[in-house]
């Protein structure tokens, strides 16, 4: 509960207790006082909970875009680490396509000969 509820519930038994003491001794101008402050206590009393209310909204969306700042960043870690991974896995086949390579030089000459020509017949527009 905050200031303004309770300066407003205050507010609006006060306007009751106004309101009942003027019937009582026949003072209209005490109910009409009394009658402005419910009124008056029972808005303030909704301003405050509705402030309340929203106080608490923001808080919870601080909390959930600090949870989804902490998780994208477990994400991006995530991630650096498997392309680190794949960067090694890459780097190692390369190494080994490169030994092959050199160990069967006319087979490699051969084959990519192979896949020049091929990739030549496919291209042309008439076959």
């Amino acid at each position: 509960m905050n200031r303004d509820q309770i300066r407003g519930a205050s507010r609006h038994l006060k306007g009751r207790a106004q309101t009942a003491l003027g019937g009582l001794t026949g003072d209209p101008a005490r109910q009409v006082r009394g009658a402005v402050n419910q009124v008056a206590g029972g808005a303030q009393y909704a301003y405050g909970r509705a402030r309340g209310r929203a106080e608490t909204f923001a808080d919870d969306g601080r909390h959930l875009a600090h949870e989804a700042r902490n998780r994208a960043d477990h994400l991006i870690d995530d991630g650096r680490h498997l392309v680190r991974g794949v960067g090694r896995r890459g780097a190692d086949y390369g190494r080994r396509a490169m030994r092959s390579v050199d160990g069967n030089r006319t087979r490699s000459l051969m084959g990519l000969a192979a896949l020049a020509f091929a990739t030549g017949w496919l291209v042309r527009r008439t076959r």
